[in-house]
């Protein structure tokens, strides 16, 4: 794994540890409902990170990209799904979405070499 891989993780749970120890209890539950969000359920959990894939790179957020990427990669995503997920984003997104569909590519990359 890269260092631009680990250190987003790292940082991640570095910040996510001091937002949660706050104690404070709209943020646990928030947290607690987006972990609950990708669970299996009538979609598979490879099928919500697709979606929040596609989601946050229409949003645009590239922390929010490499998460959802990260976690693709852990649920053994093919190349050809991830071409057809970012097929999605472009058409919904735009042009706009072209700088961070690059990133993706970067990053799976990386992924890959890890």
């Amino acid at each position: 794994m890269t260092k631009d891989i680990k250190n987003f993780k790292k940082f991640r749970e570095k910040m996510n540890k001091i937002i949660l120890d706050t104690d404070d209890k709209n943020i646990k539950r928030f947290f607690a409902l987006d972990n609950r969000i990708y669970e299996n359920g009538a979609l598979d959990k490879k099928t919500k990170e697709l979606i929040g894939l596609v989601a946050s790179t229409v949003l645009r957020c590239n922390d929010c990209i490499l998460y959802h990427l990260d976690q693709c990669y852990q649920e053994k995503l093919t190349d050809e799904e991830l071409y057809e997920a970012i097929n999605v984003a472009l058409i919904v997104g735009g042009s706009i979405t072209i700088p961070h569909i690059r990133y993706i590519f970067e990053m799976w990359e990386q992924f890959k070499k890890s």
